[in-house]
């Protein structure tokens, strides 16, 4: 077909002149013609299919992620999407897609009638599907439901519990000799167990309440009794447990072991494969729950790697970071920066760095007017805060992060070489006077300004206060003399079967004044360094355990009868 314009589409593009409407009349009829709109091709509204994975929130794929942040409405199915959501897209508007607004719970037709609605408001919409959506969840039937919408839709792969259950539980599923593997539903339709009869492994779902019928099916098929079994339930969290038993033996094994869904089972040779390769649940900390008495702020790093050694860390804030009761020294102190006063500023904590930031704001001012300043921060952290204005710490301690190792470093006031002689020390109302002096014996002079004041936080719910006192926390980790003393104002002191771990020697000082034994000191004043500490006193716990023929427990498992004192 020709691409050339025919005479008539040249008319209707050309401009109508007056004098053209008068000789020619069609034209000018043609020209008043409306063309219909033509029909949009694409969908009414669009649902994002994300798989969360087995409970692990670390096993979110990229995409996954990605998309949750976008979000303008999540449609959760499960209790544990709540905590998930919160974390990623703390504004969301949240719908549940488990229970009705009359509390019972949803079909799959009645959620895919929400999840329509919801894609149908043009907002950006993501239907949060435990596991994988395609795999063993309602993800086929509510796409279906938004095809015959005219929803469009996308599918995220999650990682499926089929295959990350068992490899949390150190239980693969194929080997050198066994390449096979059946994935089973039990909660279905009846099977037929005899198809299952050779040893291929076999991965059963929701078989907790029909273990003991499934296995005998299993052995008057042809399986050996012998044949290894693992059940793993809420596995990739910190609940995880796993129970190895035999065909034979397995459905009294779980009834006496009280196991609950969710849980995945395992069944075949690969399962004896599981002593060697355990590597979740032999984690040095594993399970244990730790308190953690700093604000959610203050706690990202210490908690995370709590996380990483197995624990279940719970943050507790013990103080509350307020403005200096009288503001007039700060401001003193700021206008004197501006105005050249400083030779030095000197940081001893992230906190006064925020509070410093605050008054450059207050006043409308930039990290421009550090032009000409030292600055000194007392640690990694610290420094990494002032960063993070865009600026950069001319003197970081080499050795110990603390004040003392801050004066290690400072050089001496020298009047040839240093113009002024006067430092700017904004910190906190509660602060040593270690630097001050310190500083002062260094022929400095110090403008000791209290840029914020720490109070006692208010107590924590009635659970955690009981929870503290009764021992169901297994460790608690101490990052200062001050986090001691709030805890036991705010809370109570710990039960003696909790371990007590401190960042240093000043506060294992005040612990032991507060009645309590120290258990583990880090041998450097570092947040990182005081969990690496705490997972190796674990490590050798759970050793002692094993080589004494004993269960491994947790601390908060063993409850010795008199209340712990410094001895």
């Amino acid at each position: 077909m020709s691409n050339t314009p025919t005479k008539s589409s040249q008319t209707a593009s050309t401009p109508v002149t007056a004098a053209a409407k008068k000789t020619s009349p069609a034209r000018s009829s043609a020209a008043k013609t409306v063309e219909a709109p033509v029909k949009s091709a694409l969908p009414i509204g669009f649902v994002s299919f994300v798989g969360s994975g087995p409970g692990d929130p670390e096993l979110l794929t990229v995409r996954a992620v990605d998309l949750l942040r976008q979000a303008e409405i999540v449609v959760t199915e499960a209790p544990e999407h709540a905590a998930l959501v919160e974390s990623l897209c703390p504004h969301v508007e949240v719908v549940d897609g488990g229970f009705g607004q009359d509390g019972q719970p949803l079909t799959h037709a009645g959620r895919a009638k929400v999840i329509v609605k919801q894609a149908r408001s043009g907002k950006r919409v993501v239907r949060l599907m435990a596991g994988d959506p395609f795999v063993y969840a309602s993800g086929p039937e509510e796409a279906q439901a938004c095809v015959k919408a005219g929803v469009g839709f996308e599918i995220v792969p999650g990682v499926s519990s089929v295959t990350a259950v068992p490899a949390y539980a150190g239980v693969p599923l194929t080997d050198k000799k066994h390449r096979e593997v059946a994935v089973v539903n039990c909660s279905d339709a009846k099977v037929d167990w005899s198809q299952y009869a050779d040893d291929r492994t076999l991965v059963l779902l929701s078989a907790v309440s029909s273990i003991g019928e499934v296995a005998a099916a299993l052995v008057d098929a042809g399986r050996n009794p012998e044949t290894p079994v693992a059940m793993t339930r809420v596995g990739t969290t910190t609940e995880q447990e796993t129970l190895v038993s035999t065909l034979a033996r397995v459905g009294a094994d779980v009834r006496s072991a009280r196991m609950t869904p969710p849980a995945v089972t395992v069944i075949g040779d690969v399962v004896d494969l599981r002593t060697a390769l355990s590597w979740f649940e032999t984690k040095p900390l594993f399970g244990w729950r730790v308190l953690v008495p700093r604000t959610k702020e203050q706690a990202g790093t210490l908690s995370a790697r709590l996380r990483g050694y197995g624990s279940v860390p719970e943050e507790v804030p013990t103080i509350s970071v307020e403005p200096p009761r009288n503001p007039q020294q700060m401001d003193k102190a700021i206008r004197g920066l501006v105005e050249g006063r400083y030779e030095w500023i000197a940081f001893t904590s992230v906190n006064a760095v925020k509070a410093v930031r605050e008054k450059f704001d207050e006043y409308g001012l930039d990290a421009r007017a550090f032009s000409g300043l030292k600055i000194a921060a007392v640690g990694e952290k610290t420094a990494a805060a002032i960063e993070r204005w865009g600026l950069r710490a001319d003197l970081v301690p080499s050795g110990e992060q603390s004040a003392r190792g801050l004066l290690e470093d400072w050089p001496p006031y020298d009047d040839l070489l240093d113009p002024i002689n006067r430092v700017f020390l904004p910190r906190a109302d509660i602060a040593t006077e270690t630097l001050v002096a310190g500083l002062l014996d260094l022929g400095w002079e110090v403008d000791d300004v209290t840029a914020y004041r720490t109070v006692r936080a208010t107590p924590p719910p009635a659970p955690t206060r009981e929870a503290i006192k009764s021992g169901k926390f297994d460790a608690v980790v101490f990052t200062s003399s001050s986090t001691v003393r709030n805890l036991v104002g705010i809370a109570g002191k710990p039960h003696t079967s909790t371990i007590i771990a401190v960042i240093g020697p000043a506060t294992a000082k005040t612990a032991e004044e507060h009645g309590l034994r120290v258990d583990v000191m880090a041998p450097a004043p570092s947040v990182e360094v005081l969990v690496d500490a705490l997972a190796d006193f674990g490590a050798s716990r759970r050793a002692s355990l094993l080589e004494a023929g004993q269960p491994v427990t947790r601390p908060s498992e063993r409850r010795p009868s008199a209340r712990r004192r410094a001895t």
